[in-house]
């Protein structure tokens, strides 16, 4: 392919996959220009202005090697993801998880962009996408994307755009937690340091009853969008999962197994862990727990919790629309717009769900938007390689019944029948081959394209 294209490269959206986006066109020696919206326009999830704000959990996931989310981030890092390299500064304990102080992130993210002179940060809503075939664009404007570039995106792909209710787990005071009562624990006592790296409310059965049946009774707030809500099933409001029957809680995110009181040597009937939020740990996260009641419930409901009967809460939980494209209908393998083939989108827009999913897309939309520039012809990642299943699942799903997916090892190929095997022990080797066919797979990638290797 040879073909000119103007520079700089832009780039719609500071979230988690539009400085990934950037930060590689910049690498490849290409101008780019980074729009962000914030503070001029701001969002209803957002708290603040800056690059890559976590606005849900500060977790990146697992880092137990041989799972899925563990082979995306070390595909990343073999990639040189800005990404990985900055949560590796600012990372907190817990656990298995990549857990991170999101308030460092986004400092280090948006030093790391500054820094690159070949990036010009423009704080302006991008309202209008170029229909011009030579004007590169990654789209990558997130879940929160403004209604007019919605508006924009739907004229230029011809269909409506589709939304779904994405979410924002509460956050306590540490101070206000009582430590008599919550004892610190990690699952099964996994944390890869011996340390306990979460905080664990602990409940008997008349407590959850209690808890329970309050949460059922409780007001949640009403909007337009409310009255037929379209929910991601990775990310339920609890008052939802309560609905589904008494015990799902139980089974879900207020699961008690692995978690040993201390004071009854018994694991309970039922957990909530809170999650470190910074450095300082003076601040907790609620795990699962986004909901879409009113604040004065939820301070009502949520001080029910043993534990949390005084607790301080610097953020109430939240439920609000997100905004993905079709991208089955919509999308190449390498994240370009089929009828507009300029155009590339990135990031929870596209269709994936999650932080470092997110980051992911940026960074392949990233490159394949640098070649482009270049006059070569963009690349799709190895089929059994993280990055390549993500690919194929956003372009690849069915157009009909599409939602955004989180990498699970079902995105990734199956073995050859011969390797398969059976029972629980079979599917941990099996899902250990998965990764290293991956890797493998993504080091012969690499080594044909040496300019994608960290």
């Amino acid at each position: 392919m040879q073909k000119a294209f103007r520079e700089p490269v832009i780039v719609i959206g500071g979230g988690l996959a539009g400085p990934e986006a950037a930060w590689r066109v910049a690498r490849a020696g290409l101008r780019v220009r980074l729009y962000e919206m914030r503070p001029h326009k701001n969002t209803p999830a957002h708290q603040t202005s800056e690059l890559s704000e976590l606005v849900c959990s500060n977790s990146f996931k697992s880092e137990k090697p041989d799972t899925a989310p563990w082979l995306l981030k070390q595909e990343l890092r073999r990639m040189g993801a800005l990404s990985m390299q900055t949560a590796a500064q600012c990372r907190l304990p817990a656990g298995h998880a990549l857990t991170v102080d999101r308030a460092v992130y986004s400092q280090k993210i948006a030093e790391a962009v500054a820094a690159e002179p070949l990036i010009e940060l423009v704080r302006e809503e991008f309202t209008e996408l170029p229909s011009e075939p030579d004007q590169i664009v990654v789209v990558a404007s997130g879940p929160l994307t403004s209604d007019a570039l919605a508006d924009s995106i739907g004229r230029l792909t011809g269909g409506d755009r589709l939304f779904f209710f994405d979410s924002i787990s509460p956050i306590v005071d540490a101070d206000s937690v009582d430590l008599t009562i919550a004892f610190r624990a990690s699952r099964w006592d996994n944390s890869l340091d011996g340390t306990a790296d979460y905080l664990n409310c602990p409940f008997d059965k008349p407590q959850y009853e209690r808890f329970y049946q309050a949460l059922l009774e409780a007001e949640q707030h009403h909007t337009h969008d409310w009255d037929n809500p379209n929910f991601f099933e990775g990310c339920l409001p609890i008052e939802e999962i309560a609905r589904r029957g008494k015990d799902t809680l139980r089974f879900g995110p207020m699961k008690p197994a692995g978690l040993t009181d201390p004071r009854t040597g018994r694991w309970p009937y039922a957990c909530v862990q809170l999650r470190q939020e910074t450095a300082r740990a003076d601040s907790y996260n609620l795990v699962g727990f986004q909901n879409h009641l009113k604040y004065a419930e939820q301070k009502r409901i949520l001080q029910l919790i043993p534990g949390l009967e005084n607790a301080e809460f610097l953020r109430y939980g939240q439920i609000h629309r997100n905004t993905y494209i079709n991208g089955p209908a919509l999308l190449a393998p390498t994240l370009q717009l089929r009828s507009h083939p300029h155009i590339l989108f990135a990031g929870q827009i596209s269709g994936v769900e999650g932080y470092v999913e997110s980051m992911s897309t940026g960074l392949m939309a990233g490159w394949n938007a640098a070649r482009l520039a270049q006059g070569q012809d963009p690349l799709e990642w190895p089929r059994e390689t993280a990055h390549g299943s993500l690919a194929a699942y956003i372009c690849g799903a069915d157009p009909k019944h599409y939602q955004p997916a989180n990498i699970t090892f079902d995105l990734l190929p199956a073995l050859p029948p011969e390797e398969q095997g059976r029972g629980r022990k079979d599917r941990q080797a099996r899902r250990a081959r998965q990764c290293a066919r991956g890797l493998a797979a993504l080091e012969s990638f690499l080594n044909a394209h040496a300019e994608l290797a960290a």
